[in-house]
């Protein structure tokens, strides 16, 4: 049996986009990193897997990381049909948490003002984790996790290992002045066991049923890693 017969009876993964889209109050423009978003989708359609997208606001979400050189980030952006999925996203605390299989949250900066506050980010995960689904995010993304608790009070990422953007990143890319908190530490003060890899390698962790990347560079195992799970193969 392939791999898209095993998918035809797996309820869609939702990916998640922050809609901020400038660094706290230097004026520069963020986002959304596109290679984060593009390559956690390949993996999953390749396999016959189905994405739905939703943003913090809904409608058309900043996007950053607009790398073309990359094959796979100009393969989606000059397809149509993604083009249009990210231009018209659904606004997360409208969707039905029971429809999904799971939900990922991609990172970019922006996704560190408004994924921790946004109390939808909270009743989302927590629906879609208590009802026996996937938690995943990479690099910024993990900042969605700070503040999920389940429904006896404790954090989702309390005991459990997992990946995000470091510190040491944050210090290296000169924006651990402008950030709202240091996302690494921030989860570790929730309980989390925060796995980290040298700056820019590739560091996906796999914990249970969540799933979560260091940086763009792990973008395409946390997609991977998704897939296996889905499909019953880890």
């Amino acid at each position: 049996m392939n791999t898209t017969t095993l998918a035809a009876g797996i309820k869609p993964v939702l990916f998640v986009l922050t809609s901020h889209g400038l660094k706290g109050s230097t004026g520069a423009a963020t986002g959304y990193f596109l290679g984060e978003v593009t390559h956690p989708l390949a993996e999953l359609q390749q396999a016959g897997l189905t994405v739905e997208f939703a943003s913090i606001q809904g409608g058309e979400p900043p996007v950053d990381g607009l790398d073309l050189a990359d094959p796979i980030n100009a393969r989606f952006w000059q397809d149509a049909a993604f083009r249009a999925q990210v231009a018209h996203t659904r606004r997360l605390s409208e969707v039905d948490p029971s429809r999904y299989s799971a939900i990922f949250f991609a990172g970019g900066h922006g996704a560190m003002w408004d994924f921790p506050v946004e109390p939808a980010v909270r009743s989302v995960t927590r629906s879609i984790y208590e009802a026996g689904g996937l938690v995943g995010a990479v690099c910024h993304g993990p900042a969605a996790l700070l503040n999920v608790t389940l429904s006896d009070g404790t954090p989702l990422v309390a005991g459990k290992q997992l990946a995000a953007f470091t510190d040491s990143e944050e210090h290296a890319v000169r924006l651990e002045q402008v950030v709202p908190f240091l996302l690494a530490s921030a989860l570790v003060e929730r309980g989390a066991l925060h796995r980290a890899a040298p700056d820019w390698t590739a560091q996906v962790v796999v914990d249970g049923r969540l799933v979560t990347g260091q940086n763009p560079q792990s973008a395409s195992g946390v997609g991977a890693a998704l897939r296996d799970l889905l499909l019953g193969k880890a």
